[in-house]
């Protein structure tokens, strides 16, 4: 299996910054498939909407890195993990900065990168960065239009009904095409995975619910019937699970989830979220390195 982690970048981890390229080193040479970054612009004090069917945000998301900024120190200090991002909140930004800075990292990283992107939950983050909530499934169709025009051609422009980019040169292009991750679970979004997404990023929760891997099978099988009705392999699009680990799991639970997870799937590519495991980056680098010798032993 390929073992992933996420790096340094909220609440307590955040003050520890400075080590995100120590952190990054460490888990490479300890064998680690690929490293990852969220995407937290605010976290409002009186949410209209709650995190995870909440009615509240975390306290991690008090204090977050930018998560392009993050990916860099990752990149610019490692030689062969992937640099992922699960999710960025692609119709937050505009597509010639979202650009400009991913085709940055997977040029520092030589093709290293991940571009996973959503749609968010958050009103108050769009009212932050000046952008509609509404129609943001469609801002996110016409970001990954207008970056498919940016990175594929020279001169570039694209012109929608709600992001545009005027005609310029673009000689700078990434080494290769990064490969667009969605994440998804509602059939909508799964849709768009088959017809134009090269992976997907689910999620799986330890502790979670029995049966959690063939729910997740049932959701992949709407993205591949959705990449036939496109004209398009199902099996060219990848899928990376995310784990989301509980405060307090062991991690043994954690180690016991992901074999269970694969073994019912197929799946074989996973990062684990470490956010809520511990305060530090050293705690994170620990756990780190005992998953993965749990793992790959």
């Amino acid at each position: 299996m390929k073992i992933g982690f996420s790096l340094p970048q909220f609440g307590a981890q955040a003050r520890e910054g400075a080590r995100i390229a120590q952190y990054a080193t460490a888990l490479e040479e300890a064998g680690a498939d690929s490293l990852w970054v969220g995407d937290r612009l605010i976290a409002a004090t009186n949410p209209s909407v709650g995190y995870g069917g909440t009615d509240r945000i975390p306290d991690e998301f008090n204090a977050v890195l930018d998560p392009f900024l993050v990916l860099g120190i990752a990149a610019a200090v490692t030689e062969r993990v992937r640099l992922g991002a699960n999710v960025l909140i692609a119709p937050m930004y505009r597509p010639a900065l979202l650009a400009r800075s991913l085709t940055t990292i997977d040029v520092v990283s030589q093709g290293r990168l991940i571009p996973g992107f959503g749609i968010g939950w958050s009103p108050e983050e769009y009212a932050a960065a000046g952008v509609p909530f509404a129609q943001r499934g469609a801002r996110l169709d016409e970001t990954l239009d207008a970056l498919e025009a940016i990175w594929s051609s020279d001169p570039a422009g694209y012109e929608g009904r709600f992001v545009s980019v005027p005609e310029h040169r673009s000689e700078l292009k990434p080494v290769r095409r990064p490969p667009i991750h969605l994440g998804a679970f509602n059939p909508a979004a799964l849709a768009r995975i088959g017809r134009r997404g090269d992976g997907w990023l689910p999620v799986v929760p330890v502790p979670g619910p029995p049966g959690w891997g063939k729910q997740l099978l049932a959701l992949r099988g709407m993205i591949d019937d959705a990449a036939v009705a496109a004209g398009r392999d199902p099996a060219a699009i990848g899928t990376v699970l995310r784990v989301n680990v509980a405060a307090g799991t062991d991690l043994e639970q954690v180690a016991q989830t992901v074999e269970t997870v694969a073994a019912d799937t197929g799946f074989d590519d996973f990062f684990i979220d470490l956010l809520y495991v511990t305060d530090s980056v050293d705690g994170m680098r620990d756990a780190a390195l005992r998953l993965l010798e749990r793992l790959n032993g």
